[in-house]
């Protein structure tokens, strides 16, 4: 069992928690991704289960074996950075076998190792090359390849896609996915982009000033956030968050694929468009509703509407989340024919079916 298990984990940098006593655990051949912005301590939660640095408090258990305090190499782990960290003085062949090399494995078992793991990634061709005469879709292949090239059940990964541009980072998502699952890897995946971690990971955790705001299936934190934080950073574009009152009532919540344009009818809820993202399959209005507060509609092809005119919303109370003003966190929303909690408008439902702008 490949099992990953954190404890009360915590790790202190002058005097603030980048880490602030997380626990979690990932199953083994789970591909879990830990999401959020820059300094929320995913990179840190990583560093610290790799034993790259020590944590302040908390334990970390792999495989059922208390591994807090070993060395990188007693862990069973391999890892993948966001540099490449290659030698550019060695060729391809040499760069993966590295490792191999170090620790004394034999070189006829280094050799069969490497003919398994280059046609695994792709690299078969290339084994002769210096780094630089690749591209970089190609040396990060190398990177996976001396990282699978260890056999270890344990695979880190440090926002290892960053460097590649949009083409290659959705080739190389899909080539990760694969490989995780093929060889049955446990594998936490450290990334800044919901889009990777919407479409590679079992589990997400996403986190927020050293703390996990939420945890579950791509799908559970899209479609039940926790926190308004949660409910921003995944789907793209974040979802709408709306007051209808006081800085202290309510906020409602409707993802931009659940709203519809339709004539204004006087109330809170027309607006005006601000800005129109044509985007092919669909298109993106932005809508100002309020001095400071936009909202984003997401339409099927083109839109018909113009910038500067004035339009109303719509959407059905079964797309609905609602958010305390206050803490941030999820209220349940009513039952459909119970009223809304205090400074909710009425149901959407109640405004007739729009016609096409």
């Amino acid at each position: 069992m490949s099992r990953i298990e954190v404890q009360e984990l915590t790790k202190v940098y002058e005097g603030r928690k980048a880490v602030a006593g997380i626990s979690f655990r990932v199953e083994a051949g789970e591909l879990c991704v830990l999401l959020g912005p820059s300094g929320c301590g995913k990179s840190t939660t990583l560093r610290l289960i790799a034993g790259l640095e020590d944590p302040d408090g908390g334990t970390i258990r792999i495989a059922d074996r208390e591994v807090t305090h070993l060395a990188p190499k007693d862990r069973r782990i391999s890892m993948v950075f966001q540099s490449y960290a290659l030698f550019p003085h060695l060729s391809v062949a040499d760069n993966i076998t590295f490792g191999l090399e170090v620790r004394g494995v034999a070189k006829a078992e280094r050799r069969e190792r490497l003919g398994k793991v280059a046609a695994l990634v792709g690299l078969t061709d290339y084994l002769k090359r210096k780094p630089a005469q690749m591209s970089g879709g190609q040396r990060q292949r190398v990177a996976l390849a001396r990282a699978i090239i260890a056999e270890q059940p344990v695979c880190l990964m440090d926002e290892p896609l960053s460097n590649l541009d949009a083409k290659l980072r959705g080739e190389m998502r899909v080539e990760i996915r694969a490989l995780q699952q093929r060889l049955g890897l446990s594998m936490i995946y450290v990334t800044h982009d919901q889009i990777e971690a919407m479409t590679m990971a079992d589990k997400v955790i996403l986190m927020k000033d050293g703390r996990i705001e939420q945890a579950g299936t791509p799908a559970e934190l899209y479609e039940r956030p926790a926190t308004t934080f949660a409910a921003r950073f995944i789907g793209a574009p974040a979802m709408n968050l709306m007051r209808f009152g006081g800085a202290s009532d309510p906020i409602l919540g409707v993802r931009a694929e659940h709203m519809r344009l339709g004539p204004p009818t006087g109330d809170a809820r027309d607006a005006t468009v601000a800005s129109i993202e044509y985007l092919g399959a669909d298109t993106i209005v932005g809508l100002a509703r309020t001095p400071g507060e936009t909202v984003a509609v997401r339409l099927p092809g083109r839109a018909g509407v113009r910038v500067g005119e004035r339009t109303g919303l719509a959407w059905e109370p079964a797309h609905e989340h609602h958010f305390d003003g206050a803490s941030g966190r999820r209220i349940e929303s009513p039952p459909i024919g119970r009223p809304a909690p205090a400074g909710m408008p009425a149901s959407a439902a109640a405004i007739p079916e729009p016609t096409s702008p």
